[in-house]
């Protein structure tokens, strides 16, 4: 059965909300009279920050349990908290595969993935009896055999009386950020040229000599049915564009038989099932499809070495990062959760690092004005002392305190946890020397070998760069460099100065290798203003940096770092668009592209999952029904070129914070509502050891 919650989607304005409600849903039995959350909820509590405001549910509450695998408590993680949970009734949640007390008075809502190990555990609940009824709810949809093996052991037990509910929901995808998302990794496994556990990398599968056909088809067919997953949530049929010849043709060609097949079946029954795509049924989505951009990570694997300046990208390369949760080791270890319920976070976390200081500095004046107005007001000396009012006579002004005090304290403690984040990464900075090694990555294209040797040899006064930063350095250099502009020598050169440094170079020669058979060429800018190089030492980057440094100076108790801000913003490239920007644009916004990127993009394939099954050859010069043409449809490789508003870009083999926040800036200059997605989101440093278990692979 299909989720009713589907119909969300008609709602929602970002792929995040469309899945936090159609989880809400689900906690809601999927019942429509019940699947708002109470409007006391931190979901609805969060619109100022952009998240959905979803209205407070008028039916009675059901309280009840749920039960997860170790892959949808994922799913939840990032999008809900356990505040969330107790306002829609869930008093507890807790593994399928951990020992559970039965609770025979209590409903049950299960989320888990379609494996034959879980639905084995759910009919041996099933049998104990657990609970009181069982909502069954797959993460994606259910195996026609699975459903068998599950029909057939209630069956046999006799407790069909028991199963209120089994739903395919559709939601097989992670998505931390409004317009950010992955899709859900299976368990840990033995990736191909290894025998050790470890997390799984879709590049790795895709581009491994060792990986087998089988291997390869089955990562295909699991990205298809993720990328499928993220597109039904998101409500309407996309066209798909994608290059020929790699994985993303693979993809693109699964997923359009998937989205045409689930076309056809609900045209079949004739309304006697929700339809997958119910944000069509109206007819208008037709006048404005959105477009579905698959990309294969080679096109460009700039963005997953080179080191980031956006508060984003820092914290997933300087500290460990995993969903929302992040860990700050120094100077005693915290987590924290950053989300769009967090308001600092979502208004800066795109932003470079130098203004997210300026804007923690604006805030904590903000707050300290407040406080102040309400010890001004009250009497006390201290907001903490607000309880030692004299109740008789500032009755009206403990009103107006107790009021303010919840939201003055919330926003203390988020003020104090990107205080102490900002606190970690600007000693990484000073470390590590990012400041530099951004600068001098931004202005790439003027650098040489001898410059590039000179800043991986130079003293530095904090200690050298890192094996790992030097290798990025050089990876960054050596592919955005034009095809043959390096001679043997020179990159002969750059490796033994790596090696000398005691650095890996598998990895160095894994990419060598790659672009030797497809002549991989990288134009890193279109455009734009680049950055000026910097000097030996702290350079221009490391002046000015007062609005925060005065206030970390105590915590760090070492100078260096105060000088941080001034001059950066007018070193960052103005227009600068990365190669999938790029290309994004010149799909989006064909007027506005370059003809180098138009001659491209021209020749991707062109699939319309609505359009005649066998009208789509190459480029499908029907071009559809969604958006509005805006070239020439004379010969095949002009075929129409269509403007779009609203798009989905999707990287087989692996996303990037650094690239997101490109997109997403092109995105909020030119109007177009974008959502960018891949297999994964991989961290520079856990992709350099991807390509380094390549580069050991390879023969």
């Amino acid at each position: 059965m299909v989720s009713p919650a589907l119909k969300h989607a008609t709602t929602a304005t970002t792929l995040q909300q469309a899945q936090t409600e159609a989880l809400l849903s689900l906690l809601s039995l999927n019942s429509s009279e019940q699947s708002a959350v109470p409007a006391s909820s931190t979901a609805a509590r969060s619109t100022a920050s952009g998240a959905s405001k979803i209205p407070a549910s008028t039916a009675p509450l059901v309280w009840k349990i749920l039960v997860l695998d170790q892959q949808t408590k994922d799913v939840f993680a990032t999008v809900l908290r356990v505040q969330d949970l107790r306002d829609v009734g869930v008093t507890l949640h807790v593994q399928l595969h951990s020992t559970r007390p039965p609770l025979p008075d209590v409903p049950a809502v299960y989320f888990v993935t379609p494996t034959l190990a879980n639905i084995r555990r759910i009919a041996e609940d099933l049998d104990k009896c657990l609970y009181e009824s069982f909502y069954l709810n797959f993460v994606e949809p259910l195996p026609r055999a699975l459903l068998e093996e599950l029909a057939a052991s209630v069956a046999g037990a006799g407790t069909g009386d028991l199963v209120e509910q089994v739903i395919d929901q559709y939601l097989s995808f992670i998505s931390p950020s409004s317009s950010l998302f992955s899709l859900l990794s299976p368990l840990p496994a033995s990736q191909p040229g290894s025998s050790k556990l470890g997390p799984h990398y879709s590049y790795k599968v895709l581009n491994s000599p060792v990986s087998t056909e089988q291997q390869i088809e089955h990562e295909v067919e699991r990205i298809a049915n993720g990328l499928f997953s993220a597109v039904v949530t998101a409500g309407h049929v996309p066209i798909i564009r994608a290059p020929k010849g790699n994985a993303a043709e693979m993809v693109a060609k699964k997923l359009e038989v998937k989205i045409r097949d689930a076309l056809l079946s609900s045209s079949r029954t004739q309304g006697a099932t929700t339809s997958l795509f119910s944000q069509d049924s109206s007819g208008l989505s037709n006048l404005q499809r959105p477009l579905l951009l698959i990309l294969d990570r080679n096109i460009d694997l700039v963005p997953m070495v080179s080191h980031g300046w956006t508060y984003q990208a820092l914290v997933s390369d300087c500290l460990d990062m995993k969903l929302n949760r992040v860990v700050v080791t120094q100077p005693q270890k915290r987590s924290y959760d950053l989300d769009l319920k967090d308001f600092f976070w979502a208004k800066n976390a795109a932003n470079p690092f130098p203004q997210v200081a300026e804007e923690i500095d604006a805030e904590l004046n903000k707050y300290k004005q407040d406080a102040a107005e309400i010890t001004r007001t009250t009497g006390v000396t201290d907001v903490n002392d607000i309880s030692q009012l004299d109740l008789t006579s500032n009755a009206a002004h403990l009103k107006t305190a107790i009021t303010q005090l919840p939201e003055l304290t919330a926003r203390k403690a988020t003020l104090d946890t990107h205080m102490n984040i900002a606190t970690a990464l600007l000693e990484q900075i000073k470390k590590r020397g990012l400041d530099e090694l951004f600068s001098i990555e931004e202005a790439i294209h003027k650098q040489t070998v001898t410059s590039i040797l000179e800043t991986l040899r130079g003293p530095r006064p904090d200690g050298a760069l890192t094996p790992a930063d030097k290798l990025r350095l050089v990876l960054v250099f050596y592919l955005s460099s034009p095809d043959n502009a390096l001679s043997k020598d020179d990159i002969a050169e750059l490796d033994r100065e790596l090696k000398s440094a005691g650095v890996d170079t598998a990895a160095f020669e894994y990419v060598r290798r790659m672009r030797a058979i497809s002549r991989m060429t990288v134009s890193a800018v279109v455009g734009g203003t680049s950055t000026p190089v910097l000097g030996s030492g702290q350079g221009e980057l490391l002046r000015g940096f007062t609005a925060l440094g005065n206030r970390l100076t105590d915590r760090l108790k070492e100078g260096g770092l105060e000088n941080l801000i001034s001059g950066v913003k007018n070193f960052l490239p103005a227009n600068k668009l990365l190669p999938v920007t790029r290309l994004a644009e010149a799909l989006m916004d064909p007027s506005a592209a370059s003809n180098q990127s138009l001659a491209e993009t021209d020749e991707y394939i062109f699939l319309d999952p609505r359009g005649p099954r066998h009208a789509q050859a190459g480029m499908g010069v029907t071009g559809g029904p969604g958006g509005s043409a805006t070239g020439s449809t004379s010969g095949n490789g002009r075929a129409k070129r269509m403007a779009f508003a609203e798009g989905m870009v999707f990287i087989v083999g692996g996303a990037s914070y650094v690239e997101y926040g490109n997109l997403e800036e092109w995105g909020g200059k030119t109007g177009k509502r974008l959502t960018y997605g891949g297999t994964e989101i991989v961290d520079p440093g856990g992709f350099l050891s991807v390509l380094g278990d390549l580069g050991k692979a390879s023969p």
